[in-house]
């Protein structure tokens, strides 16, 4: 499976929760997300996504400095609009793009470190990043929604699939998705 292609598929895991789960569910706040909505998650996401498509025109990435679009959060035809947008985008990628992230990690200033990048580790990080709030969606949506229907794989990583397959059988439950 090629970077876009598993890309799509999250894509489309988290386009089909939210076809299913109900607005009042979606921005509601978990107990268990320390008060965050199933929405945030979704918001949060996404948004890592847009802003890898504002680095692809400029050349500079920063994903502290995203947007926070609350409709995104609570709007599921705006959530849904987005991840179109995004599929889009992805699919629309082409070539290996050099990119400069720019990130800050002390909290009481702006300062920021610099650091040579590329289109195509973003998007690995990307991935990453989405199956991790894909699990936390998931935690959100037992609690929350339990309606909701995801696939097996929805906010498990590929490797800890794999590893599953292959695992004697003591071992597979004791792994955390």
């Amino acid at each position: 499976m090629s970077i876009k292609e598993a890309c799509v598929r999250i894509l489309d895991q988290l386009s089909g929760a939210l076809h299913q789960i109900r607005s009042e569910d979606f921005s509601r706040a978990s107990e268990t997300l320390s008060q965050s909505t199933i929405g945030q998650h979704f918001r949060h996401t996404l948004e890592f996504f847009l802003c890898l498509e504002v680095a692809l025109q400029t050349g500079r990435l920063s994903y502290d400095e995203r947007s926070r679009d609350r409709l995104i959060e609570t709007d599921k035809s705006v959530a849904l609009e987005c991840i179109g947008r995004v599929r889009e985008f992805v699919t629309s990628i082409s070539g290996c793009v050099p990119l400069q992230l720019q990130t800050g990690y002390d909290p009481s200033n702006d300062s920021t470190v610099t650091i040579d990048t590329n289109s195509n580790r973003e998007l690995a990080y990307n991935i990453e990043h989405a199956v991790h709030h894909m699990a936390l969606i998931k935690v959100g949506i037992k609690e929350l929604a339990p309606y909701v229907v995801l696939d097996h794989d929805f906010g498990v990583a590929a490797s800890t699939l794999r590893w599953k397959e292959n695992a004697p059988e003591m071992n597979r439950a004791a792994v955390a998705e």
